[in-house]
């Protein structure tokens, strides 16, 4: 069990690795936030319906869990149209940093939906990444947009985490996202017709953006998508949550290397970085001390 429990924790780091990069791709696709999230959630429907086939798993789902999917695609929608939207306001490293307040989110909601009480040491730790994030963010007012959008986007990212950490209880983690990704192309889908976004110029697009698309498509997000609602079969989503504050150090280094110097690194951002790091840490080991001591306290050698 405590391997498995490492494996998981080991790839969501992976996973979280990957969305940092997913920020630099948001950066480099040329075209609007909802254009894009709209041709993401397309293609990685597709990929994990040819996926879906090809392990000849049943599509099939309860109506009542099926309405609570088409909600939490609509949460992700919405949560990735405004994360690239406040990356294309200000920049990758503007946007990274405020998604380190998902952690003291978590800690206040998850309570709410799992019926368990308010640890401290978890809003502690949210205060902490707080604090890691105000030395990371170099606060300018041309910037305030962006802040808005990043904030607005993982309040969302909670909400469908922490839906989805009760639907993976009776339910594969590919199914589920597939028909989360296919409702949010659905809801974009009804929102374009309206607006009439659906043209021929709409899907004519460069050879350097259909290539970024299907990366962004298969890898970092049908296979991490996918991966992350399975690792929470093994971890909470606090845990989750409190991890994913790693991907504003990935996403951050690699726009240094590959988009230039507008993503150049201050001093406070090494020092915030640390704090989130060792936060991190901190949590795997308090959680560990204390799955140890209720088991020894369990142990009927101590009865």
């Amino acid at each position: 069990m405590q391997n498995d429990n490492l494996k998981s924790y080991l790839n969501l780091h992976l996973i979280v690795f990957i969305w940092g990069f997913t920020a630099i791709l948001g950066a480099l696709i040329t075209i609007t936030a909802d254009a894009l999230v709209w041709y993401r959630m397309f293609f990685a429907g597709i990929f994990l319906a040819l996926f879906l086939i090809f392990k000849k798993k049943s599509f099939k789902i309860p109506l009542k869990s099926f309405l609570k999917l088409i909600f939490v695609g609509l949460l992700i929608a919405l949560h990735w149209i405004l994360f690239f939207k406040a990356i294309h306001v200000s920049n990758v490293s503007i946007t990274l940093s405020v998604f380190s307040l998902g952690a003291f989110f978590a800690s206040i909601l998850e309570p709410l939906f799992y019926g368990r009480r308010v640890l401290w040491y978890e809003v502690f730790f949210g205060l902490i990444i707080i604090a890691g994030l105000a030395m990371i963010m170099k606060v300018e007012i041309n910037y305030l947009d962006g802040m808005v959008y990043a904030l607005a986007s993982i309040i969302l990212g909670v909400l469908f985490t922490l839906m989805n950490g009760k639907l993976i209880a009776d339910h594969d983690p590919s199914v589920i996202s597939f028909y989360e990704f296919l409702a949010g192309v659905g809801f974009i889908s009804i929102y374009f017709l309206f607006e009439g976004k659906f043209t021929a110029d709409f899907f004519i697009l460069t050879t350097n953006n259909w290539i970024l698309i299907l990366v962004l498509a298969s890898i970092c997000t049908a296979y991490a998508f996918t991966a992350s609602v399975k690792v929470m079969q093994k971890l909470t989503p606090y845990t989750v949550m409190l991890t994913t504050n790693l991907e504003p150090v990935y996403g951050i280094v690699l726009a240094y290397f590959i988009l230039g110097g507008k993503e150049k690194m201050s001093f406070e951002f090494y020092i915030g970085a640390l704090i989130i790091v060792l936060t991190v840490i901190l949590n795997g080991v308090i959680k560990h001390y204390q799955k140890s001591k209720t088991k020894e306290d369990t142990s009927p050698l101590l009865k």
